[in-house]
């Protein structure tokens, strides 16, 4: 099960945040100045970024959270799952998998995008079973908060 984040929500969703922002599915910690931007700006609106948190038999488990485009190549909006985390002990109960059922239906979502590391070989396969495939494309990105 999962549901929005919500203002009350600010204590467990930066321990998830910052669980995720040390694990090996990401390349680097992020300021913790950071989180508490993307929890307001999740509050004040739901235009670029959305937030829920997952539960299991009503125990808070983990988050993820979304960020929306538009894409003229999908023909609509595009999703992208910026991150997912859901606590070991709570892993391979089908929460992932109810989520993303869901996320696939919503109307107006045409193309759905996560990044997964390459050498994360059970994230690649559950993510392929659900139906996402490569892409051939490349990213590249400037960071401003890295720049000199």
């Amino acid at each position: 099960m999962f549901r929005r984040i919500t203002e009350n929500d600010w204590e467990l969703y930066r321990k998830y945040v910052d669980a995720f922002y040390h694990t090996d599915a990401v390349n680097a910690p992020v300021p913790e100045e950071n989180y508490r931007v993307t929890f307001d700006e999740m509050l004040r609106s739901d235009a670029y970024v959305k937030g829920y948190i997952f539960e299991y038999e009503g125990t808070p488990c983990g988050f993820t959270l979304l960020s929306k485009t538009f894409s003229q190549e999908a023909g609509g909006f595009s999703v992208t799952i910026e991150e997912i985390y859901i606590e070991e002990a709570f892993r391979g109960k089908g929460l992932a998998t109810e989520f993303f059922d869901w996320l696939k239906a919503q109307p107006g979502i045409m193309r759905l995008r996560l990044e997964v590391e390459d050498y994360n070989k059970g994230a690649m396969r559950l993510y392929e079973r659900m139906g996402f495939e490569l892409l051939p494309y490349l990213q590249m990105v400037i960071d401003k908060q890295r720049q000199p």
